[in-house]
């Protein structure tokens, strides 16, 4: 029973060490989270929603109000003959007067826009996909620079970490060679030796400490979150399951495309006729009525109402010209596509024989490591026999670290291809 316990608490505690840890894909939600050009997308939301809510009011009834107040050379009037028999008559005509003025509302309604505000709504949509997608772009490169870090980090650590492991293992043949000078079996110099050693060893771990500190200090700054302590999480090695890109610069092209495409209705629009609703009333002089208005100069009531039809035929002489240029817009998206499709599988080709060339590679880091470590063993006996000095024992010691070095530095390289293979590919 009591092994058991323990073993559900090791367990336990295990689990609870590896959640503690900060992962590389939460270190890329932190920063895409902190990055200021999160805010453009909301910014460029409410900036649609202004834009589509402009163009629904296109609808709205046009209301103009005016006031208005002339005065003229020459005015309609009676011809004389007509004047005359008027004036026999007893009615005196005077015709219309220079002085003319009035307050009135001109009203007019949109009825049929021949799909131009429902083309401008599509337009509008696509131009906004377009800018959100070019964040995306920008989110993704962000992706990129935190990954170089994190790697960075992972690799300067355990470069501490096996030098630190080194440094005790001088200190420990430190200790042997002091006693063995007190002893008379070895001499000052092999003891000086190994402590100046020791203490270069000592300096690359406070540079290479110092320099985990600026890497987690910048991550700290991308992230917006305290980094100095955060234990890092070694990511998986595991390869994305397809190997086809899934970029957001794919979706870019594929926005951009549909976008130059919904432009294409605006030119087809631009052909149809448009119809709309008006209406005039006015007060003041002269009225519609211009005979009793040449009769008298008083102030009248009028209005007016009808359907206004109209048609701008000038798009039919530059449409031809405006599809074509869209049209070649379009290829060119589709040349642009194809480039950076041909560009990325160059890419993934080359990162994947880097990757097979580290895991052949790395097939032999073991047993060098436990080869340097036997040699090492082996010096340290010799040492202790008088066979060797401390110059051919350090060569070892040496040999040995580089070689736990860079097995460890393997690991970690493999898996950053790995993570580069992913966002070359985005999966």
């Amino acid at each position: 029973m009591k092994r058991f316990v323990l073993t559900v608490f090791v367990l336990l505690l295990t689990a609870a060490n590896l959640s503690a840890r900060l992962t590389l894909e939460r270190c890329q939600q932190l920063a895409q989270e902190n990055y200021p050009v999160i805010k453009k997308y909301g910014l460029i939301e409410k900036s649609l929603d202004i834009e589509l809510s402009d163009i629904n009011k296109s609808w709205l009834p046009s209301v103009t109000a005016y006031g208005q107040g002339t005065i003229q050379n020459i005015v309609p009037t009676f011809p004389s003959a007509l004047e005359g028999v008027l004036a026999q008559m007893g009615h005196e005509v005077r015709g219309l007067g220079k002085l003319q003025y009035k307050v009135g509302v001109d009203v007019s309604q949109t009825i049929w826009d021949g799909g131009a505000s429902k083309s401008r709504r599509e337009v509008s949509r696509s131009r906004e996909a377009v800018q959100q997608s070019g964040l995306e772009v920008e989110m993704y490169a962000l992706r990129q620079k935190v990954d170089n870090i994190y790697f960075a980090i992972l690799l300067t650590e355990e470069q501490v970490k096996q030098s630190t492991q080194t440094l005790d293992l001088l200190e420990a043949n430190l200790d042997l060679l002091r006693s063995m000078l007190k002893n008379g079996t070895a001499m000052r110099s092999d003891v000086d030796m190994v402590q100046a050693q020791a203490l270069t060893l000592k300096q690359t771990i406070t540079q290479a400490e110092s320099t985990v500190k600026s890497y987690r200090a910048l991550l700290s700054i991308y992230t917006g979150e305290d980094m100095s302590t955060q234990e890092l999480a070694v990511p998986s090695s595991e390869l994305p399951a397809t190997m086809t890109s899934d970029r957001p610069e794919l979706k870019l092209f594929d926005r951009r495309q549909t976008a130059l495409e919904t432009s294409q209705q605006m030119t087809n629009v631009a052909l149809m006729p448009k119809i709309g609703f008006f209406a005039q009333a006015y007060y003041g002089y002269p009225g519609f009525d211009y005979f009793k208005s040449m009769m008298n100069r008083d102030l009248s009531f009028n209005v007016m109402a009808g359907v206004r039809v109209s048609w701008n035929i000038d798009s039919f002489y530059t449409k031809k010209n405006k599809l074509a240029r869209t049209a070649l817009d379009i290829d060119d998206i589709n040349v642009e596509r194809e480039i950076f499709l041909f560009n990325s599988r160059l890419q993934t080709e080359s990162q994947l024989e880097s990757l097979n060339g580290l895991k052949e590679v790395m097939k032999d880091d073991t047993q060098i490591i436990e080869l340097r470590g036997n040699v090492r063993k082996a010096a340290e006996s010799q040492l202790r026999n008088g066979i060797i000095d401390a110059t051919a024992l350090l060569s070892k010691i040496t040999d040995e670290n580089l070689a736990r070095l860079t097995a460890k530095f393997h690991e970690i390289q493999y898996i950053q291809e790995v993570y580069k293979i992913k966002n070359t590919l985005n999966r």
